[in-house]
């Protein structure tokens, strides 16, 4: 198991790039395994989310079919 302490986070409060546990957890989103990767925390949550979303939707509709098929 890697030592998460090493590893780099977004503060989402500062937008700055940190190594270790400098903020408190509810400020920070990671870890990432580069400084570059998370640098770009705020463009990867969106995606992250954005296709979270759209499985939910999927599985929403999953085995409802049109009425025409009743």
């Amino acid at each position: 198991m890697s030592d998460e302490s090493h590893k780099y986070w977004y503060n989402l409060e500062t937008g700055q790039v940190e190594q270790g546990y400098l903020s408190p957890a509810i400020d920070r989103a990671g870890p990432f395994d580069t400084a570059e990767e998370a640098a770009r925390a705020p463009q990867l949550l969106k995606e992250r989310a954005q296709k979270w979303a759209e499985d939910e939707a999927r599985e929403a509709d999953w085995g409802a079919g049109s009425e025409s098929e009743r």
